[in-house]
């Protein structure tokens, strides 16, 4: 028996087990948790030091997996955001906020500090604490896992760094369709992702049931132009010359994106994700016969593939959200791509959104993000008319597009309240 007056001697045996099983085994492993067994995934060359021994990191997260396990998840407390997602009645509007997670929290810049933003990523115990910060300070009816979007092109074999000032950076873009070669056309998404399912599970289980939990990823669109474009741009050109000269290696490129976004958000579910947003953040870069050819047939395949792979493999029918920012020509088509949520951003008006959505999706959005640089008071009249104008039922409140990192938290917190206190009044006077 191990002794628990000796802790390093407990952590030393529990070290040495798993550096004898990471030894021993070069395909992963699946350790038995009650009757649903654990997917763990091999480390990797960087999970070790110099002498070949496991990094503690790594050791930890294996401990973690051990511990939190997929199931037994505490009884949620507050499912308001997934019965408004679902088309239920609810007391008051659910509100959560895009990259809530964030620079703006001055506990987020000091957990983040000292790391590199791709290793943080790569964290479960990090992205579970980043994504618990904002739970802590306001009273959110969701909480979203901290990652990124471009954990998938780097799960297919691209580098991506975060260079300071200029943001993520691809070492080696794609550039011809030969590029596409380079690619893995195979991607075992728990073994390059299973961090990311450590830490939705591990996020789940310390979320005690206070919210449920949002698992996303970003849309094969956007994906692609970041991974053409090797960052950020602000029209896109490389990207979309490709689907005026390469129509068919573009085809092929996001159906490959497709696959990998389909089995890497069932992962999530699997993991305990109990709602899915797809981004597709670059859709305003597209005219619309662009978005109908490109877009908009991936957008729906996953949503299909998604559900029916939940089916098969006996997973909970979780809601999903599609966010196509500046897409606003394609609401009516977006409405009918089997999603139970579409996200708007602000540049449309909430009654126009609802005529052509129609009854039956939800809502969420769509207060300008700009908007909370105003006196608490203004913000409080600018949500009050926001829910005025999209009614407090079939509606998430959230901002148009993520948090920015200079506003002031108080006023995020003034949002979120007035948000809550609007609805219920409006609710009761109804």
């Amino acid at each position: 028996m191990l002794s628990r007056k000796r802790p390093w001697t407990v952590m030393g045996s529990i070290r040495h087990v798993c550096h004898s099983w990471a030894q021993a085994s070069s395909c992963g492993h699946w350790l038995g948790s009650g009757d649903k067994p654990l997917a763990l995934t091999p480390p990797a060359p960087s999970c070790r030091d110099p002498a070949g021994h496991l990094e503690p990191s790594w050791v930890t997260n294996l401990i973690c997996s051990f511990i939190h396990s997929p199931k037994g998840f505490p009884k949620l407390k507050n499912d308001t955001f997934l019965r408004a997602a679902r088309g239920e009645e609810t007391e008051h509007t659910p509100v959560w906020c895009m990259r809530q997670a964030g620079r703006y929290l001055p506990e987020f810049r000091e957990t983040r500090a000292a790391q590199d933003f791709f290793a943080t990523c790569r964290s479960p115990k990090l992205c579970c604490e980043l994504t618990l910060q904002p739970l802590r300070r306001f009273p959110l009816d969701a909480a979203i896992i901290f990652s990124d979007i471009l954990v998938v092109p780097q799960a297919l074999g691209m580098e991506v760094v975060m260079v300071p000032g200029k943001g993520p950076t691809f070492t080696e873009p794609l550039k011809e369709v030969e590029d596409l070669l380079k690619l893995r056309q195979k991607v075992d998404v728990t073994a390059e992702l299973g961090y990311v399912f450590q830490a939705i599970t591990l996020t789940r289980h310390s979320l005690e049931g206070r919210v449920p939990l949002i698992g996303f990823s970003g849309a094969p669109w956007t994906l692609m132009s970041y991974m053409i474009e090797g960052g950020g741009s602000t029209t896109m050109a490389k990207a979309k010359s490709w689907l005026y000269r390469h129509p068919e290696a573009s085809h092929r490129l996001l159906r490959l994106l497709a696959d990998v976004v389909t089995d890497y958000l069932v992962g999530q579910v699997a993991a305990g994700a109990q709602a899915l947003q797809l981004f597709e953040s670059h859709a305003g870069h597209l005219g619309p016969e662009q978005f109908q050819d490109f877009a908009l047939p991936y957008i729906r395949d996953i949503s299909q593939a998604v559900k029916s792979k939940l089916k098969e493999e006996a997973l909970p029918l979780v809601p999903m959200i599609i966010f196509a920012k500046d897409a606003h020509y394609a609401l009516r088509d977006l409405a009918r791509a089997g999603y139970e949520v579409v996200g708007l951003d602000w540049t449309i008006r909430p009654q126009e959104a609802r005529a052509q959505t129609g009854k039956d999706v939800t809502l969420q959005g769509n207060l300008d993000p700009c908007a909370l640089y105003a006196p608490k008071e203004k913000i409080g009249e600018l949500v009050k008319k926001m829910l005025e104008g999209f009614g407090t039922q079939r509606y998430i409140a959230n901002l148009g597009h993520g948090l920015y990192p200079d506003m002031n938290p108080e006023h995020v917190g003034a949002f979120v309240e007035a948000v809550h206190a609007h609805s219920r009044h409006i609710n009761k006077h109804s």
